[in-house]
């Protein structure tokens, strides 16, 4: 037997809108792969808790609103595309500041991911295309 590999994309009408040509996210077989995923929030350019300077730099931000929203909107994909928060099965984040915002990071990641557990990857980029200080590219497994 072959298997299934039609493919899918899903958009979501409560998660932010994506900055560029892409869907947030493709179901294919029984995997559903968002793309990344950062703190913005559907119709609006400001990213909670950053405060920019008029050249649109980074003056402050508050980590810990900007991974609740992205938790939140990783949640809108997921049931929007007919998943659950307990399907997730692979996480990779992306922190433009490791060293200041691991700890929280990993605080809240906890929080959320109590009972569900997915492999998970953490690395530090040097930015993002949006004034946002974390970004999650997820992977979520089907029931079939």
């Amino acid at each position: 037997m072959e298997p299934d590999v039609t493919s899918a994309a899903h958009n979501s009408s409560r998660a932010p809108e994506p900055v560029g040509l892409y869907p947030h996210a493709r179901r294919v077989g029984n995997l559903l792969f968002l793309s990344g995923v950062g703190p913005r929030q559907r119709g609006q350019k400001h990213v909670p808790g950053v405060e920019l300077d008029e050249d649109g730099n980074i003056l402050r931000y508050d980590f810990e609103s900007q991974c609740h929203a992205v938790f939140q909107n990783v949640r809108y994909i997921l049931e929007d595309a007919g998943a659950r928060w307990e399907d997730l099965v692979d996480v990779t984040v992306f922190l433009t500041n490791m060293q200041d915002d691991f700890h929280t990071y990993n605080r809240l990641y906890a929080e959320y991911f109590q009972t569900n557990q997915p492999c998970r990857t953490t690395v530090e980029i040097n930015r993002l295309p949006t004034p946002i200080a974390i970004e999650l590219k997820c992977v979520a497994a089907l029931p079939g």
